[in-house]
């Protein structure tokens, strides 16, 4: 797995174009709404805050999220203003009505490099129940039909929850006949309208990411996973040598987390570690996006391993995996803390090793 440096730029950039979006998922991390805040960033706010940012940075990956960024009318010239500026956008828009053959064309032909649809159940019964709308899982395999026919690569994303753990062998079966060439494994996180009841336990928790490593040899899509860096550690200690699919250095490969190599921006500007971790280091309408990504203390913190208390901070493992942030910030409130949902007990005697215990 490449060892990267990302004190300097991040690998990733996920940028949540809008809050409004028309479903009512269960587990929405931004509590969405119907409606789009008057206070989002504009074409040209965008452009120049975060597009011309973004290439002085290395031209990291560049995600545009929601809510729901189909409520954008703009979203096509988004797209093209980022593709003219060499960047590579992607976009995880939810599956509605708004999703039409003629927008994902044009999109396409804007310089859209990848779509990215949710799928968290593999029949609709589970998946729409967790979606919060009648029809939703249809709407996605009709938009998926879409997307073959217009050549795009399709990413599926789920979230893992009590709702739909007992579903996944059934949900990677459908990934893999759905021709997707990455599965994106997202372990909840308590922030949003997500619950505490609703995440798995450490060892559930853990049991699914050994599953995981265990399939990704075995099928014909990468898988990746967020807020559960763990994974890597499992492939490390199983001795996975997983050979992308996609080219070196891909989002399956690396291990990111969250302010280190990985970047949020809301709506509104505000920057954050992660969408899971919303401490905020600033806004692009006042400081430069790489200023805030380079020198904020928050995110050179979240980079520094050694900073890190409790068991993290001296696990053999902790340059590798970190544990996740998000989680740490929303169960003990701080982001420096242990991952309480990580079951793995590293060896005690390297606590004496590191300057943070006591």
């Amino acid at each position: 797995m490449p060892s990267l440096d990302f004190s300097l730029n991040p690998f990733i950039v996920i940028w949540e174009t809008t809050r409004a979006c028309q479903l009512a998922c269960r587990h929405c991390r931004a509590s969405a709404m119907r409606h789009r805040n008057p206070n989002e960033l504009d074409l040209k706010e965008v452009t120049h805050f975060i597009i011309d940012q973004l290439t002085e940075m290395d031209y990291p990956l560049f995600v545009l999220t929601g809510g729901d960024p189909m409520e954008r009318d703009d979203l096509v010239e988004i797209v093209r203003q980022a593709r003219y500026a060499g960047l590579r956008p992607s976009i995880t828009p939810s599956a509605t009505p708004k999703v039409t053959y003629a927008i994902m064309r044009d999109l396409k032909d804007a310089g859209l490099e990848n779509w990215a649809f949710s799928l968290d159940g593999s029949h609709a019964e589970i998946h729409d129940r967790f979606r919060g709308i009648r029809g939703t899982f249809a709407l996605t395999m009709e938009k998926i039909d879409y997307l073959h026919q217009l050549g795009i690569p399709l990413q599926i994303n789920t979230t893992v929850s009590q709702y739909n753990v007992d579903d996944l062998p059934a949900l990677a079966e459908l990934v893999g006949k759905l021709g997707a060439f990455r599965w994106s494994v997202f372990f909840l996180v308590p922030t949003g309208r997500a619950r505490v009841e609703d995440l798995l336990a450490p060892q559930q928790q853990e049991s699914v990411l050994e599953w995981l490593v265990s399939l990704e040899q075995n099928v014909p899509f990468d898988i990746k996973t967020t807020e559960a860096p763990q994974y890597y550690r499992l492939r490390s200690q199983n001795g996975s040598a997983h050979a992308s699919r996609a080219g070196a250095q891909t989002r399956s490969e690396v291990s990111v987390w969250d302010g280190n190599g990985f970047l949020f921006v809301s709506h509104t500007g505000e920057v954050y570690p992660s969408g899971f971790l919303p401490v905020s280091i600033g806004n692009v309408r006042t400081t430069p996006l790489s200023r805030l990504y380079r020198e904020s203390p928050v995110l050179q913190a979240l980079r520094d391993p050694n900073r890190f208390k409790g068991k993290c901070g001296y696990c053999e493992f902790n340059k590798l995996c970190a544990g996740s942030r998000a989680r740490a910030w929303t169960i003990t409130g701080d982001y420096l803390e242990s991952d309480p949902f990580c079951p793995y007990i590293p060896d005690p005697r390297r606590k004496r090793e590191m300057p943070n215990s006591v």
